[in-house]
């Protein structure tokens, strides 16, 4: 009888992801911190990183390093955010926003992906008209279809803009600035969240199957292998089967 993977084999898929999301989340701890400073009290974007990292079991001393060395109070590479909009299969919009400390080598291996998947790297502003920046809290409650009123009642007074439930998850709007007021209302409930950032929304979805989902999967598969990608933003609507 044939044998799955080994318990080391395992061990080590598991810390190569950890690793890979841990670099993710101290490139933005020391962008942030280089761009509001080293205190999170006055810096909400470093706060909301650090708050992520701590989730992710980060250590108190990775997350000080990253911080300082983005505030300039450590000697180490210099980070810098860009954005790279493109078209992937089906005319599907595509963002991919990242840290990087080499824009040269970054822009080439985005370029190759796009091209690779059948899409096409476009310029600065050729996509972006598509998509506006909103806070997201997310919550599953399919264990208890009750919470969708509590959740709604408490998301709204602490100002959240809508609030949508659908397949036993309620997703929470706000504006941008008000992300940690909604969820400092929320988290009095009690309750924990899948997720909590500020992201870029679609003005409205496409609905793509077939290949052109399979394109953009694998499209989307191939930036997420790159370490300098932080964050893949798309307007498809993906079928069930191609959501991965």
């Amino acid at each position: 009888m044939g044998r799955g993977p080994t318990i080391a084999a395992r061990k080590n898929a598991a810390d190569a992801v950890r690793a890979k999301a841990f670099t993710k989340l101290i490139r933005e701890i020391t962008v942030a911190a280089r761009a509001g400073g080293s205190d999170p009290t006055g810096n909400s974007r470093l706060r909301l990183a650090m708050e992520k990292a701590v989730a992710a079991n980060m250590p108190k001393d990775t997350i000080a390093r990253a911080t300082k060395r983005g505030a300039g109070e450590l000697d180490g590479q210099v980070m810098e955010e860009v954005r790279y909009e493109g078209y992937a299969p089906g005319g599907i919009a595509v963002m991919v926003d990242c840290m990087t400390d080499n824009s040269t080598r970054t822009v080439a291996d985005i370029r190759h992906a796009f091209t690779h998947f059948g899409g096409s790297l476009g310029t600065s502003g050729s996509v972006a008209f598509q998509f506006h920046q909103v806070g997201e809290i997310i919550y599953d409650i399919r264990a208890d279809a009750a919470l969708e009123d509590k959740i709604l009642d408490a998301a709204l007074e602490g100002g959240a803009d809508d609030v949508v439930t659908e397949d036993g998850f309620t997703e929470v709007i706000m504006a941008p600035d008000a992300l940690e007021a909604v969820k400092k209302a929320l988290d009095a409930l009690g309750l924990e969240a899948i997720s909590a950032d500020v992201v870029m929304r679609p003005d409205a979805f496409v609905d793509i199957a077939g290949e052109a989902a399979e394109g953009l999967k694998s499209l989307i598969e191939q930036l997420d292998t790159l370490d300098d990608v932080q964050t893949v933003w798309h307007n498809a609507r993906l079928p069930a089967e191609a959501e991965g």
